[in-house]
């Protein structure tokens, strides 16, 4: 799906329950910005990281985050946290 437009990636995680896991911030601003309830999506901001890493940090945030994974959520990944907001964004006060 690398050649594919990010509003087509959300609708077909959408539709079929999958979760997006990114590298690019516009994922959170097209959920922001439709007030998405879903999909979730994991966006990484760790630079370098190889396959063996990725894979471990995706698995540590799909263990500590499944609730907010299934409940729809914006989970973004930092080298020192992992901070998740539910869906839809900007919604709160």
């Amino acid at each position: 799906m690398s050649e594919a437009e990010d509003a087509d990636i959300i609708q077909i995680a959408r539709e079929e329950g999958r979760v997006v896991v990114t590298l690019d911030a516009d994922f959170h601003t097209l959920l922001a910005l439709d007030a998405a309830v879903s999909p979730s999506v994991i966006r990484i901001r760790i630079e370098r990281l190889r396959a063996q890493a990725l894979m471990a940090v995706l698995l540590t945030v799909i263990a500590e985050c499944e609730e907010d994974l299934t409940q729809g959520s914006a989970i973004t990944v930092e080298p020192s946290r992992i901070r998740t907001r539910r869906l839809p964004l900007g919604s709160s006060v």
